[in-house]
């Protein structure tokens, strides 16, 4: 009998493509920048009429319903919007509607950590563009790499800081291909983001998420805005049936009926992140400014902290070397007793 030869059935390259990791199971969770408050009530009774219709059809084929939601919250024709299962699924469908094998994709450094993987996965050519003083994008040097594609996240994760809208309107008035704007913080800046304008311009689509304000993570539900040709080539590149029905649901009720919940418990995590802040500059510590429902924090005792953290059933997420940062902490602002528990933590500490 033949013995049969062993051979490599995945790409070469994906051997060296990490998996996602995140913090096992702990009472608190103050790592993944998700609403601390909770799910809002009219999306939690749109679950539990979703869920009493059965789950035995298919979802609408391209989230019709979250559209018209999305056009009339923000006020953008629902045609200029797409939708996805997460925002992360319209950034890597666009990746592969626009990007062809070996372009170019850059993006500030550090960023949200899943975006050059999404680039390698789809056969592209991340580029990494640091930071400037400021912990803003850096627009000359952004376009000098002529990337096919420029991904810009604004409020920037892990950093929290924004980038001024003037920076980004000039990287779209001059880059040569498609840029991608990541307001997945959007709810929680000073600043305006530009997904009103997106529908009018050429080269842009804007992403945005219902895991962060909106208290739906576990649904994974996201969407962008764009121009209809934009919006039109995104689909094609996602495909029918990506957004469950329970999931587009609870998001059209989050958005349309939570808005006042969601406001709310927005400004609450921002008033309480600046208390973190403030707290924690009293320890010593210079925490990054912050645009977002999150604070970094560069300390070299970042890992020590966060394993102190998680004995006490806290965790929060600990980075080695973040570029021009170094090791550094990222911790959820939520309920003020929770800041608490943490503060308490690096007290204890000492």
């Amino acid at each position: 009998m033949m013995r049969r030869m062993t051979t490599q059935l995945a790409r070469a390259d994906f051997a060296s493509i990490p998996r996602y990791a995140s913090d096992a199971a702990v009472e608190v969770n103050l790592s993944d920048n998700t609403n601390l408050w909770g799910t809002p009530p009219a999306a939690l009774a749109a679950l539990s009429v979703a869920a009493a219709g059965g789950a035995a059809a298919y979802p609408s084929l391209y989230g019709e319903a979250l559209k018209e939601a999305v056009a009339q919250t923000h006020g953008v024709p629902a045609e200029c919007v797409v939708t996805g299962n997460g925002s992360d699924d319209v950034l890597d469908c666009a990746l592969r509607a626009f990007a062809s094998t070996g372009d170019i994709v850059a993006h500030p450094n550090p960023t949200f950590v899943m975006l050059p993987v999404f680039a390698r996965i789809n056969g592209l050519r991340p580029v990494a563009v640091p930071l400037n003083a400021s912990y803003e994008m850096d627009a000359d040097a952004l376009l000098a790499t002529g990337a096919r594609i420029i991904y810009l996240c604004t409020p920037n994760n892990p950093t929290g800081t924004s980038t001024p809208p003037e920076v980004v309107l000039r990287i779209i008035a001059e880059a040569p291909g498609l840029v991608i704007i990541d307001e997945a913080y959007a709810e929680f800046s000073r600043m305006e983001g530009v997904l009103r304008l997106a529908p009018s311009l050429e080269r842009v689509l804007v992403c945005r998420t219902m895991s962060k304000a909106y208290g739906l993570a576990g649904l994974r539900a996201g969407f962008g805005v764009g121009s209809r040709a934009i919006v039109e080539a995104v689909e094609r590149s996602r495909g029918p049936y990506k957004l469950s029905a329970l999931a587009e649901r609870a998001a059209v009720a989050a958005m349309v009926d939570d808005a006042d919940w969601v406001r709310t418990h927005a400004a609450d995590a921002v008033a309480n992140r600046t208390r973190l802040e403030a707290a924690l500059r009293e320890l010593g510590f210079a925490p990054l400014p912050s645009d977002t429902n999150f604070v970094c924090v560069p300390t070299p005792r970042a890992t020590e902290i966060a394993t102190f953290a998680r004995g006490r059933g806290l965790a929060i997420r600990a980075f080695n070397d973040l570029p021009q940062i170094g090791p550094a902490l990222r911790i959820t602002a939520g309920p003020w007793p929770l800041m608490e528990r943490i503060l308490d933590v690096v007290r204890d500490l000492g």
